[in-house]
């Protein structure tokens, strides 16, 4: 592993680790990751497709991690900056010479994508867990304690600290303030952003896609169910979009919305590379 940075369009430098196989490399894969989770949880995916040929590279969005400046109080940002501008710019570095290039997506990442001015220079886009982050699609158990974290606990603890102090609750890396209150805004909204009237373009963006796209979700994502996925990647509307429902026996246990990158995923992880083999022997 080698550390390695990107510059975005607006000057931001973003911080990424850079996973490279001793035999041939056959491609490279971007790691796009879900919200409020640092480039670290993808490593033991990173390392599992360096052993099968391809280079690897994590990342961590602006606001996140080794991407974060030194106080997240007062930092402003924009939540679609992850996309258009901040995996925009990993993509335009790492599709230079000519690689086949693949993007693996989580959550977040399946906004992210269709966010990229430059989604041609990929050839095959796989996501995992992504969906419209409406709490109607959950089970109702799981809507209950969404709807306390976004009207009450968030709210709370984001007014006291300056940002959104997520490590408090254990859930993921502390959030700019602005992107959680965006996120927290397009979660009340049955297809996320697109039903935002201010967000004009955006569907016109995601019907420019051409690259394939495959979309997996667990049975047992409760916060990303196959409903929630499918309000979402509709607007993938101009694409082959192929979806799969993953059921937890297939890893030998419960997956949830973490589990897809967590120890024992390999069988998942080795569907997505089969179908960037695929891809590639075509090229």
């Amino acid at each position: 592993m080698q550390s390695i940075s990107f510059t975005t369009a607006d000057n931001y430098e973003i911080h990424g680790s850079v996973f490279t196989p001793s035999i041939h490399v056959k491609g490279r894969i971007i790691v796009a990751g879900a919200t409020g989770v640092p480039q670290g949880f993808y490593r033991r995916f990173a390392t599992f497709a360096k052993a099968q040929g391809y280079e690897v590279i994590t990342f961590d969005y602006r606001g996140i991690g080794s991407s974060k400046p030194k106080t997240l109080k007062g930092f402003e940002m924009n939540l679609l900056d992850w996309g258009r501008l901040d995996l925009a710019a990993v993509v335009d570095s790492m599709s230079e010479d000519g690689l086949p290039l693949f993007i693996i997506g989580h959550s977040y990442g399946g906004h992210a994508f269709g966010l990229l001015p430059n989604h041609h220079k990929v050839s095959g886009f796989y996501v995992f867990g992504t969906g419209a982050g409406w709490h109607g699609y959950m089970p109702f158990s799981e809507q209950a304690k969404v709807l306390a974290m976004w009207n009450l606990v968030l709210p709370i603890i984001t007014w006291w600290k300056g940002y959104c102090a997520w490590r408090l609750l254990g859930m993921g890396e502390d959030l700019p303030r602005s992107a959680f209150l965006q996120w927290r805004y397009w979660c009340k909204f049955p297809h996320y952003f697109f039903d935002d009237p201010k967000m004009t373009g955006l569907r016109d963006l995601y019907q420019s896609v051409k690259t394939p796209i495959v979309a997996a979700n667990a049975l047992d994502d409760r916060w990303a169910m196959p409903v929630s996925r499918d309000a979402f990647v509709k607007h993938y509307s101009n694409t082959s979009v192929t979806k799969v429902d993953i059921s937890p026996k297939e890893v030998g246990g419960g997956i949830g919305h973490m589990g897809y990158f967590r120890k024992n995923a390999e069988p998942l992880w080795g569907a997505a590379l089969n179908w960037f083999d695929g891809i590639t022997t075509k090229l």
